[in-house]
């Protein structure tokens, strides 16, 4: 069974991995074949797969990472996550389902700050076995997260993970 202090110190860990720019840091906190995707209440309501974001291993999430440091062009700008405490919804003998509301400020270059996102983490917590050598050190690994944001409109600089 994983505790409510363990979660916590987890989503902080991993906002920070965003907040802090380390994102080569991002994709060890899953499992390896682990699911995140971004979407909104609707679909998610609606039980629907489409999403703004969808990847299903962790080795797409090291290539999502890859593409934003090489490839892709999009303006600067980093993140602040603002994270609720979680809800557990569910635990049983193989994993730990949760609920984590968050708040995502956007800062621009500019210094322009938005809030760019609010929503839920929709997880599934497993225990690591300790697969993650580079990674967190909770003993747990997400295999699944899915961010689900309170709006159905999305900006189109969605560039970094939530």
């Amino acid at each position: 069974m994983i505790d409510l202090m363990t979660l916590c110190a987890f989503n902080a860990a991993y906002a920070f991995s965003i907040d802090s720019d380390s994102l080569e840091t991002w994709p060890q906190f899953f499992t390896e074949d682990a699911l995140y995707r971004i979407t909104h209440i609707e679909n998610e309501n609606e039980n629907l797969a489409a999403g703004i974001v969808y990847a299903d291993s962790r080795n797409m999430l090291i290539d999502r990472i890859a593409a934003l440091r090489l490839a892709n062009i999009y303006e600067r700008q980093r993140y602040r996550h603002i994270l609720g405490i979680p809800a557990i919804v569910e635990q049983n003998s193989e994993a730990t389902y949760a609920h984590t509301p968050f708040m995502v400020a956007r800062i621009m270059a500019t210094g322009q700050t938005d809030i760019f996102a609010t929503g839920f983490y929709k997880d599934k917590f497993v225990g690591s076995h300790g697969a993650a050598v580079n990674g967190p050190s909770f003993g747990i690994l997400l295999q699944e997260r899915i961010a689900v944001c309170d709006s159905t409109v999305t900006d189109t600089l969605l560039a970094l993970p939530l």
